[in-house]
């Protein structure tokens, strides 16, 4: 999950360093759903690592 956040947050700079607006933004937003997705998979199971300690 976090490899794809890393990707798509790398499309969105080389987008928008080559002026690719629309493309950027879009690959932005994906990166930034996929990182808020992956944070809270990974509280879920830190928690859930110390319950069963």
């Amino acid at each position: 999950m976090l490899h794809w956040t890393l990707v798509f947050l790398i499309i969105a700079i080389i987008a928008g360093v080559l002026g690719f607006v629309g493309i950027a933004g879009a690959a932005a937003e994906i990166a930034k759903i996929l990182f808020f997705v992956f944070l809270v998979i990974w509280l879920i199971s830190l928690f859930s690592r110390r319950r069963t300690i």
